[in-house]
C-alpha cells in the first residue's frame, strides 16, 4: 500500500502526507487499550484506505484507471463539506460504541470526515458479556467476534488478536516498529541456528559421500589376496634377492648368457636374409616365366604374320623422319605402339637394328621400353586415345546442346515460322533454308517502316489508352470533390459532418501496371535527334519500346495458358476505381479537425453502421447519376426503390438517410407496412394507399400529401369511415 501511494504521489507530483491512510490518523484511546485488538480487527480494511482530497480527486482517479497497480487499492474522496451533519450523526451513537473508543488526530484536515465515517461505519456496541452480545444488533467482543445486522457473525483468527506486527492504527508506528524489530532479532537468531545446522549436515553429507565411494570401490575386489599387496611385495623382493645371489655365485653362467644372446641376434639376422633371398628368387622366377610366355607369344605372332615386319620397318622409318623434323608429339604415340609390337614378337636380326632405333627414339621422348613394359605402354596408348576421344565427344556434345538451345529459343520467339520444324540437329538443313529466306527477303530494310508504325500507330494508341484512364481518374476525383462539397451541408452527428477521402492504392498489380504504362510512353512521343550517332540508339530504343508495348498488349489480350488469370488482371487494373482506396472522415465543423476515420464499419454499433451505410449509399447514387446536393434536374430520371427493410433501422438513421436523399433530389419510392410513418411523412410529396378488403381484391388509391392529411384527419374524427375510402397506412412516392 505504501509503495502504491509513493508511485501515485511521484506521478502526480504530490506530497505523500497530503493523502494519508485512514489508519495513520486513528488510534485507540489510552483508557480503552483492552479493546485495541478488537478495534484493529474491525477497522483493519478501513485503516488501509487512502484519503484523497477533493482537489486531487480527478487526477488520482485518472491515474488509478490508467495504471496496473499489481495489487488492491481502496481510496475515499473527501469532500470539503464533510462536517454538515456531524451533530446529528454523533448524537445517535450507542453509549458503549466502539467509535467512542477511537481517537482522531486533532490537527488533521480530515478530522471532520473521519469523525463522521467512524461513527457511521463502526457504531457497534462493545460487549463484555455474552448476554449483552446476544442482545445487541451490532456488537463486538474483546476476543474479536463481530456481530452485524442481528444475524451475521464473524471471527477471524487466522492471526492472533494481540499480534502487534499486524496493527495498522496509530498516529505513530514506533510501537509496531519495536515489535517488528524484536521479531527480526528472533528470526535472525533462528536463521543463525539453522545456518549452523545446515553447515553441520553438509559436513556429515561430505563424510558419508566419501565413505559411500570407498565402499563402492571395495565391491570391485572379490578376494582378499587382491588387496594384500604387502604379501606380494615381500614375495617379489625375496625372488629378486634369490636371482641376484645366483648370478653372483657363477661367472660361467653369465658368460653363457652373453654367448646365447649373441647367437640369438645372429640367428635373427640370418633368418631375415633368408627370407629376403627367397622373395628375390620368387620374383626372378616370375620374371623368367613371364619372359618365356612373351617369347612364345612373339614366336607365335611371328610365325602367324611374317608380313608385319616389313610394315613395322616402314612405319618406324617414317616416325624417325618425323622425330628428326620436330613432330615429337604425334610421333610419340606411334613410337609406343610400334615399339610394343616389336618387343612382343622379338624381331629377327634384320628387325633388331630398327627396333633398337625405336627404343632409342622412345627414350628420347622420356619413355622406358622393356619387354616387361610393352603391355603397360600399350595400355597407356589405349587410355590416351580413349581420353582424346572422350574429350572430343564432350566438345561435340556441348556444341550440339548449344545448337539445340538456340533452335528452341528461336522456335519459342517465332512459333508460327517454326511450327513444322523440329528442335533437333537433324533439322539443321531446314533452319539453314529459313536463314537463307530471311537473308533473301532483306528484312532490315523494313526497320524504318517498323519504327514509324510503332511511333505513329501502336504507341499513339497506347497513349490514347493511358489518356483515357487518366481522364477517368480525374473524373472520379472531381465527382468525389463535388460530393464532399455537398456532404458538408448536412450534420452526420451534431456539430460534425462527413467527407469522403481518396488515397492512392498500394496494390502491387495496379502500381506495376501504371509503371509499365508510363515506361511505354517515356520519350516515345517527343522528337528524336538527327545524325548517324543517334541511329544505333534509335534502333535499340525502338526495339525496347516494342517489347514493352508487346508485354502489356499480350497480357490485356490474354496469354496462352494464362487466359483466365490475365482476364481477371485486365478487369482489375483497367477499372480506375481500383486505383484508389476510399475512406470516410468525420470532422468537426468548427475547426475541420478529424473526429473519427472510417476505413470500414468494423467495431461500430448498429446505429453507426446504418448512418455510415446511408452515407456511402447516397454517395454511390450521386456518383452513378452524376448528381450534386441541391442541384435540380427536372428532366432526368433518378428513380430509387426502398422496401420494408428501411423500417428496421433506428429513427435517427432513417431520418438522416431521407435528408441525404432529399438533398440529392432523388425520385424515391418507399414501400412500408405501417412503419416509421412519422419519420417518412415530412419528406412525402404523394401517397399511394393499397387496401385488400376482406381478402378479396386489392385497391390502390393515389393522392397528394395534402389530401392524405385531410383524409387522415377525417378518419381520426369519424372512426366509422371504411379503410379503403381513405388513407391510414401510406406508401410513399417522392
Amino acid at each position: 500500500q505504501i509503495a502504491m501511494r509513493a508511485a501515485l504521489c511521484q506521478a502526480l507530483d504530490l506530497r505523500e502526507d497530503s493523502m494519508p491512510f485512514a489508519g495513520e490518523l486513528l488510534q485507540v484511546h489510552d483508557d480503552a487499550r483492552d479493546w485495541e485488538g478488537a478495534a484493529e480487527r474491525l477497522l483493519h480494511s478501513f485503516a488501509l484506505s487512502l484519503l484523497v482530497p477533493d482537489a486531487h480527486y480527478a487526477r488520482v482517479a485518472q491515474w488509478v484507471d490508467d495504471t496496473h497497480l499489481k495489487g488492491r487499492l481502496v481510496y475515499f474522496r473527501v469532500r470539503d463539506n464533510a462536517r454538515l451533519d456531524r451533530p446529528a450523526t454523533l448524537a445517535t451513537l450507542h453509549p458503549q460504541s466502539l467509535a467512542k473508543k477511537i481517537a482522531i488526530k486533532p490537527d488533521s484536515a480530515f478530522y471532520g470526515w473521519l469523525e463522521l465515517e467512524v461513527a457511521r461505519r463502526f457504531d457497534v456496541a462493545c460487549c463484555s458479556t455474552q448476554e449483552q452480545f446476544r442482545a445487541e444488533p451490532r456488537a463486538i467482543t474483546r476476543a474479536g467476534q463481530i456481530k452485524s445486522g442481528n444475524e451475521r457473525h464473524e471471527k477471524d483468527d487466522r492471526h492472533r488478536l494481540d499480534d502487534r506486527s499486524r496493527y495498522v492504527l496509530g498516529w505513530s508506528n514506533a510501537a509496531k516498529l519495536g515489535v517488528l524489530e524484536g521479531k527480526l532479532r528472533v528470526l535472525e537468531a533462528r536463521l543463525g541456528e539453522l545456518g549452523a545446522q545446515i553447515s553441520t549436515l553438509q559436513q556429515e553429507q561430505i563424510t558419508l559421500h566419501a565413505r559411500q565411494q570407498a565402499l563402492a570401490k571395495l565391491e570391485e575386489f572379490q578376494d582378499y589376496s587382491d588387496l594384500d599387496w604387502p604379501a606380494n611385495a615381500r614375495e617379489i623382493s625375496r625372488l629378486t634377492d634369490e636371482r641376484a645371489a645366483l648370478e653372483a655365485a657363477s661367472d660361467v653362467l653369465a658368460a653363457l648368457a652373453q654367448q646365447l644372446k649373441a647367437l640369438e641376434e645372429a640367428l635373427t639376422k640370418t633368418e631375415d636374409q633368408l627370407i629376403a633371398q627367397r622373395d628375390k628368387r620368387s620374383k626372378t622366377e616370375q620374371k623368367i616365366s613371364d619372359a618365356n610366355n612373351l617369347r612364345r607369344e612373339a614366336e607365335a605372332l611371328m610365325e602367324k604374320t611374317p608380313e608385319v615386319f616389313d610394315q613395322l620397318v616402314l612405319r618406324l622409318e617414317a616416325l624417325q623422319h618425323e622425330l628428326q623434323g620436330g613432330a615429337r608429339a604425334d610421333a610419340k604415340h606411334g613410337m609406343n605402339e610400334i615399339a610394343s609390337d616389336a618387343m612382343k614378337v622379338e624381331a629377327n636380326v634384320e628387325f633388331k637394328g630398327v627396333a633398337c632405333d625405336a627404343v632409342q627414339g622412345a627414350a628420347k621422348l622420356g619413355l622406358t621400353l622393356t619387354i616387361e613394359s610393352c603391355d603397360a605402354r600399350e595400355r597407356e596408348m589405349r587410355d590416351a586415345l580413349q581420353s582424346a576421344i572422350d574429350l572430343e565427344e564432350g566438345r561435340i556434345k556441348r556444341v550440339l546442346e548449344k545448337i539445340i538451345d538456340a533452335m528452341r529459343s528461336f522456335s519459342n520467339r517465332f512459333p508460327v515460322e517454326t511450327q513444322e520444324v523440329d528442335v533437333s540437329v537433324g533439322s539443321a538443313g531446314e533452319y539453314r533454308t529459313l536463314l537463307q529466306r530471311l537473308v533473301a527477303d532483306d528484312l532490315p530494310r523494313f526497320e524504318a517502316d517498323f519504327k514509324r508504325s510503332l511511333n505513329e500507330n501502336t504507341i499513339r494508341e497506347v497513349a490514347n489508352f493511358s489518356s483515357q484512364l487518366s481522364k477517368e481518374r480525374e473524373t472520379i476525383k472531381e465527382r468525389i470533390e463535388r460530393i464532399n462539397q455537398s456532404l458538408t451541408q448536412i450534420d452526420y452527428n451534431p456539430g460534425r459532418f462527413i467527407t469522403l477521402e481518396l488515397q492512392t492504392t498500394t496494390d502491387a498489380e495496379v502500381r506495376d501496371f501504371q509503371t509499365e504504362l508510363r515506361s511505354c510512353l517515356d520519350g516515345a512521343l517527343g522528337g528524336g535527334s538527327g545524325g548517324e550517332a543517334a541511329s544505333g540508339q534509335d534502333s535499340q530504343y525502338s526495339e525496347a519500346k516494342f517489347l514493352q508495348v508487346k508485354h502489356i498488349i499480350e497480357r490485356l489480350r490474354g496469354r496462352e495458358g494464362q487466359t483466365e488469370q490475365d482476364r481477371r488482371w485486365t478487369a482489375k487494373v483497367t477499372d480506375v476505381r481500383n486505383w484508389f482506396v476510399f475512406a470516410a472522415s468525420e470532422r468537426w465543423r468548427e475547426d475541420q479537425s478529424e473526429h473519427e476515420h472510417y476505413s470500414d464499419s468494423g467495431g461500430k454499433s448498429g446505429g453507426q453502421k446504418e448512418k455510415l451505410a446511408y452515407t456511402i449509399l447516397a454517395a454511390s447514387l450521386a456518383y452513378q447519376f452524376g448528381l450534386a446536393f441541391g442541384e435540380t434536374r427536372s428532366k432526368s430520371f433518378r428513380f430509387v426503390v426502398i422496401d420494408e427493410a428501411f423500417g428496421r433501422g433506428s429513427d435517427e438513421s432513417a431520418q438522416y438517410g431521407l435528408q441525404l436523399f432529399e438533398k440529392l433530389n432523388l425520385q424515391l419510392l418507399i414501400v412500408t407496412p405501417l412503419q416509421k410513418i412519422h419519420i417518412i411523412e415530412p419528406f412525402v410529396a404523394s401517397v399511394g394507399f393499397v387496401h385488400n378488403f376482406e381478402g378479396r381484391d386489392s385497391r390502390l388509391r393515389n393522392l397528394s400529401i395534402e389530401a392524405y392529411r385531410q383524409e387522415k384527419g377525417r378518419v381520426e374524427d369519424n372512426p366509422t369511415v371504411r379503410p379503403y375510402q381513405t388513407v391510414a397506412s401510406p406508401q410513399i412516392l417522392k
